[in-house]
Formats: C-alpha cells, structure tokens, sequence
C-alpha cells in the first residue's frame, strides 16, 4: 500500500511541476530569446541561448521527482574540451532530459517521433535538432559536421530506440561516421537506473535512482584506423563493461 502511495504522490506533484514549468518556459523562454535575437541581431548567439535554455529546462524538469526520483551525475574525465560526439545507451524517455547534465551546448540526433510532441517538438526543430529517420544521410553528415564546427556538441542515442531494460541493442553507425568524417573525439554516457522512469510505452513514473556517467573521451588518434563497424563494437563494449562493472 505505502509503494502505491508514493507512486501516486510522485506522479501527481511531477506532472502538475513538470507542466507547470514547461508552462513557465514556453512563455518566459520564447520572450528572452526572441529580446535577445532582436537586440543583438546574431544568429549564432541566439543558437547558442536557444540551446542553453533547453539545458536549464531539462535540468529543472529532472528535480521535479525529486526526492523520489533522484539523479546522480559522474564525470570521469571532466577537463576533456567538446565539442564531442556523445554516444548514449537508451533505456527510457528520461534519457533525453538527462542530457541537461551535461555543461555543453548540444543537439540531439532523434527520432521522428520527438518531434510530434506538442510545442517540445517545435523547439526542438527550431534548435536544429536532428532527425536521422527524416534526413537523407549525407543531409544528416553535412549539418553534424557545420554544428561540430561551431563548438555544438551533438548527442545520439545509436540503438535507435529505447530498450526498456538493462539489456543494450546494437548500435547503428551513423553517429560514429559522423565523428569520423568531422574528425572529433567520441564521449560514451553510460545510463542506468531509469528502465522505468518511465517504462516503455508508458508515462507512469516509479521512484527509483539513475545514474549517467560520463566516460573519458575516444580520441581522433585512438580510432583514426578503425572501420565504423569496429568503433561503434569498442564504444558498445566500454559503456556494456561499465554498466556491468556498476551492476547496472
């Protein structure tokens, strides 16, 4: 009865913050953006603010579960310079909220249906998002390498969905060509702990602890002679080892 309690509870106070501080985001976000791109007339900055300010509003929605759903951050290797290439294992929705962890101005590389979700996915296209399912491939290289020049990290989720559980999907290579051909170190995140925060196919969130950790950088000198099949087989390993040495 007390676990039903506090699922109950939890989901109640998430859903009405969460709501409420997308609510406030939407309003207050869009009017400093559009100020800021008025008064300074520079694309580039307004990117970067527009990006930021994404980050900050995943990093508020993460600690509106709190302090049932909590999130632990580790970096191992945190004077590593980006931009990079993130490379992430998926195991729920949470995922792309946790990349607000992350201190860099980043993209996400999605799927189709993110950007269905009502207003996130407008801000998302607007951010440059991009998506790997409605791009042709060189379209997809091409807008990775002009983000990666500009100092924009860009994160992928390669098994291409989530797999609700502890078990890992192969990777698919797209993420992986992208920093060889932009010539940038790879950063594997290992995440853990939020197969069901939510569970796949549902929105109903469980108390429960995650964890993402940041693993030191594949350097350009490290993987420069590998094939796309063989850097996309280490990052697997190394995120598969460490979740294993975690007991993840």
């Amino acid at each position: 009865m007390f676990s039903f309690l506090r699922v109950v509870w939890l989901n109640a106070v998430f859903w009405v913050l969460a709501l409420s501080v997308t609510a406030v985001f939407a309003i207050v976000g869009t009017l400093c953006v559009a100020a800021f791109s008025l008064i300074t007339r520079d694309e580039r900055r307004t990117m970067w603010l527009l990006r930021r300010t994404i980050s900050r509003y995943g990093g508020v929605i993460l600690k509106c579960g709190w302090p049932l759903v909590r999130v632990r951050y580790v970096d191992y290797a945190p004077h590593d310079t980006p931009p990079f290439v993130y490379v992430a294992n998926h195991r729920s929705f949470s995922d792309g909220f946790l990349m607000a962890c992350l201190p860099i101005e980043g993209v996400q590389v999605v799927n189709i249906w993110p950007f269905k979700i009502p207003l996130l996915g407008v801000v998302a296209r607007i951010a440059g998002y991009l998506s790997i399912r409605e791009m042709p491939f060189e379209e997809f290289l091409c807008a990775g390498r002009r983000l990666l020049s500009q100092g924009v990290s860009v994160v992928a989720f390669p098994e291409g969905t989530r797999s609700g559980s502890r078990v890992m999907g192969s990777f698919h290579g797209s993420a992986f060509r992208l920093a060889q051909q932009a010539q940038v170190p790879i950063v594997p995140l290992a995440i853990s702990g939020n197969e069901n925060i939510p569970r796949r196919g549902s929105m109903l969130l469980r108390p429960g602890r995650i964890s993402m950790h940041k693993l030191p950088a594949i350097t350009v000198e490290e993987y420069k002679d590998m094939s796309p099949f063989m850097l996309k087989t280490m990052v697997h390993d190394r995120i598969r080892q460490h979740l294993d040495a975690q007991g993840a």
